[in-house]
């Protein structure tokens, strides 16, 4: 990275510091700005006790209770609805074509194939939602340009197109040439690409607090500001779940916390805590439209690993992100998710460096938060407590569409349904584990500096040393499905 495109106002713009995302003040100052809903105090019962306030949280509730609406649903979260990656994403609603061939080596034609349907389904059924129960979350579907921007990946995508149209699905990751990708959106740096028909951005936060008001108003009950500190077996096969001041006994029970199953037992190896920074301008429509060209409403990615990803938001900002975070150490979430200057100056960096022709244009907002990175980047689902529990981690950045149906499957499991969706290859299956610590922290952050420099390199025209080829190929070797290959 090189700090000389940013500008003086980038470099003393400051992340976190105990401040919101912007998409969640803004979504609080749309309700005006309520208080929390009360913590757990004593002890309470439910059918079903939901640990975490997000997506996936609030997703199960309302797929249980749209299957069986006298269930009660107690859902405890420990900051409030929003307050976690739900509430300060990039806002992209992605299926998982760009993942296609990874899915094919994983889970073979038919399990990948399934797979990349129901996720598409939930990229349609979240604007279908939000249009039925008047949550304008912003919801807009015009796909996803994923581009390169240097020589070492034009070739990145070729084996998840060619994946696609083997499945039967040329249309849902085809190829681009430089042309149409500027007649898309005009960067001196694209190279050409692929467009990904079901993808969709919303608005993280209006999202999130849309879900929470919808499941309130159908009678779930939620405590905010409720740390559960541990799950326990109970009598007559009920679980106890405790919190400081309080305790909900329920027949079964939805683990939905994203990165913080890093520090949970039986997540905390299948899960790794890693953080993403975001930037965003000030609204610019008309420069958006007269130097980009960038209309059409699509999102964007790289194709880089250390992903930079945007979008337009409604009113004309460009909101842009860049995975280049550091990793958490045995599962501790502390402020180097969201204070890390230097990882929100690569977000400002790729700004600088994909738009020179903004230049004057002006950021105003930077914020971090961690994600929660499973092996083979991809969520999974499994049991546990005798499978009165099921849990859901592993989003690996890309949650907003796949929660949706993890939602579904979670609901599924805990009313024991045997529809189709409990049979996905996500269900009951982990990837490999990642090693205990303090092998894992001291891996990942020497696999993400390399990572990180040998993409840097390659993006300046130079060609990166062996060694950090080597040290950045190294997860691939060992069977995660993370960083290059080659």
């Amino acid at each position: 990275m090189d700090e000389r495109l940013l500008t003086d106002a980038d470099l003393e713009l400051l992340p976190g510091r105990g401040e919101r995302s912007p998409w969640l003040r803004e979504a609080l100052a749309a309700e005006g700005d309520p208080q929390p809903a009360a913590p757990l105090t004593g002890v309470t019962d439910a059918d079903v006790a939901i640990i975490g306030g997000g997506y996936t949280g609030l997703w199960t509730a309302h797929q249980l209770l749209d299957q069986e609406p006298d269930l009660r649903v107690v859902l405890l979260e420990a900051d409030i609805c929003g307050g976690g990656p739900s509430g300060r994403n990039g806002g992209f609603v992605n299926s998982w074509w760009d993942e296609a061939s990874g899915l094919v080596s994983s889970f073979g034609v038919a399990g990948a194939r399934a797979c990349l349907e129901e996720v598409a389904r939930s990229v349609h059924e979240i604007g279908a939602w939000c249009e039925r129960h008047g949550v304008d979350a912003h919801y807009r579907r015009s796909g996803m340009l994923v581009v390169s921007t240097t020589p070492a990946h034009d070739e990145r995508l070729d084996d998840d197109i060619a994946a696609a149209a083997e499945l039967g699905e040329p249309d849902a990751f085809r190829t681009l040439d430089a042309n149409e990708i500027a007649d898309r959106c005009r960067s001196p740096r694209f190279r050409g690409g692929a467009l990904m028909r079901d993808g969709a951005t919303v608005h993280p936060a209006h999202l999130v607090r849309g879900l929470r008001r919808l499941a309130l108003e159908r009678g779930v009950v939620v405590h905010e500001r409720t740390r559960v500190t541990a799950v326990r077996d109970g009598p007559g096969g009920m679980l106890r779940i405790r919190s400081s001041d309080g305790e909900v006994s329920a027949r079964r029970a939805v683990l939905a916390v994203n990165a913080w199953a890093s520090g949970w037992p039986g997540a905390r190896f299948r899960i790794l805590a890693w953080g993403s920074y975001m930037v965003r301008s000030e609204p610019i429509p008309e420069l958006v439209a007269t130097e980009l060209g960038w209309t059409g409403g699509e999102s964007i990615v790289d194709a880089r690993f250390s992903v930079h990803y945007l979008h337009v938001t409604r009113d004309g900002r460009i909101a842009i992100g860049a995975g280049g975070g550091r990793p958490g150490f045995d599962g501790r979430i502390g402020p180097s998710f969201t204070d890390d200057v230097d990882a929100a100056r690569r977000a400002a960096f790729a700004f600088r460096w994909l738009f020179p022709q903004l230049r004057e244009v002006r950021l105003t907002d930077a914020w971090g938060g961690p994600i929660d990175v499973s092996p083979d980047h991809l969520p999974h689902v499994w049991s546990t407590h005798g499978g009165r529990m099921h849990v859901a981690a592993g989003y690996s950045g890309n949650g907003v569409a796949p929660s949706h149906l993890v939602g579904r499957l979670l609901a599924a499991l805990v009313l024991e349904s045997d529809e189709p969706i409990t049979r996905l290859p996500i269900v009951g299956r982990p990837g490999p584990p990642f090693p205990p610590e303090p092998f894992r922290y001291v891996g990942a952050r020497v696999i993400r500096e390399a990572m990180i420099r040998r993409e840097d390199a390659e993006e300046a025209g130079r060609r990166p040393n062996r060694l950090l080829r080597e040290l950045s190929r190294i997860p691939r070797r060992i069977g995660y499905h993370l960083g290059p290959g080659a």
